[in-house]
């Protein structure tokens, strides 16, 4: 299929304008991502239809803790990745072309009927990045809007502005992985650049797109204080502290195998500093840690959620708002 967002070059050479990776490639040439190939001086999508993995998830898995807690999120994603995080925990299916490994044909009609099918009041495009399925995401997210079905993407947030902006017309929410603060960290971990990834943030939440982040905390490289806090304040300064954020404890992989897990400890500072930044709701991820899971009001500080993993239990939040001293509660709720 034909990719959109490229530009002609001479002697059937292609520039692709999905990400800022700007691959230019000669005829026959596939894109860093894995899923663009230059087709006769035509940009194509080898990701198209190629599902390779469609689960049935609780929201919270995402994590989203804000957007209509409880529900049932379709997730689909096909193979290849337009970053090389050393970390990752997909690399499976992230870092391969769609055509080196197991896929099922599913059109984007498919999708929408299967989540309608279970139930599911969202489709998600994750496990992957969606960046590089675009044009398969677009049209799924489409027709999913006609029959009412919501939109998410799960997203290290590596796009340009215009099929960003395109996309935030069919989207309902989005968590993004802000993976550091530091430009020089971002590049080792995963060869990609902070400043696309912190205006993919500022347009997600201008568009009125519900918005969450990831930060993951690995050990010894982006679990520092001063990075978190960092990038909090970034956060809290651009209109975001009603934002949650969720810190993620890491676990050794891939080629981060050999370093610990982040230690409690480090997750505990690093809870401390982002509240202190002045970020509302900030959470504790891959990890047990009391009611870090929870959500509290940020005024009375009264219990609204109470959650164990990704299951919700107690919801008290009543029309986005605390029932106790009346203070709205950012997110969707119903």
């Amino acid at each position: 299929m034909k990719a959109q967002f490229y530009t002609s070059l001479q002697n059937q050479s292609v520039k692709c304008e999905l990400c800022p990776h700007g691959c230019i490639l000669k005829t026959g040439q596939i894109g860093i991502c894995r899923t663009r190939i230059n087709h006769d001086g035509e940009l194509h999508t080898l990701a198209y239809g190629a599902v390779c993995a469609a689960h049935v998830d609780p929201i919270e898995k995402k994590p989203l803790f804000h957007f209509m807690p409880g529900s049932r999120s379709f997730s689909v994603a096909t193979a290849g990745c337009n970053l090389r995080c050393r970390n990752c925990q997909n690399v499976h299916i992230s870092q391969h072309r769609p055509d080196e490994i197991t896929s099922e044909p599913m059109s984007p009609h498919q999708i929408v009927d299967a989540a309608v099918l279970h139930g599911c009041r969202s489709i998600s495009y994750t496990y992957t990045d969606p960046v590089v399925y675009y044009e398969y995401a677009y049209e799924t997210a489409c027709l999913a809007r006609v029959r009412g079905v919501k939109n998410i993407v799960v997203s290290a947030g590596y796009i340009n502005e215009e099929p960003l902006r395109k996309f935030c017309r069919v989207l309902d929410a989005a968590n993004i992985d802000l993976k550091s603060f530091d430009d020089g960290m971002y590049r080792f971990l995963c060869g990609a650049s902070l400043a696309p990834v912190l205006r993919t943030l500022q347009i997600l939440h201008e568009e009125g797109v519900w918005l969450e982040v990831t930060r993951l905390l690995v050990t010894g490289m982006t679990d520092g204080a001063d990075d978190i806090a960092a990038m909090c304040h970034w956060m809290v300064s651009h209109g975001m502290a009603d934002v949650p954020l969720h810190l993620s404890r890491f676990f050794p992989h891939h080629q981060l195998a050999h370093l610990p897990p982040t230690s409690v400890s480090a997750m505990e500072q690093a809870m401390g500093v982002a509240q202190d930044a002045g970020l509302k709701y900030v959470y504790a991820g891959n990890i047990s840690m009391g009611d870090r899971e929870n959500t509290f009001c940020p005024v009375c500080h009264s219990l609204l959620i109470e959650r164990n993993g990704f299951w919700v239990g107690t919801n008290k939040v009543a029309n986005g708002r605390c029932p106790a001293c009346g203070q709205s509660v950012h997110g969707v709720w119903e």
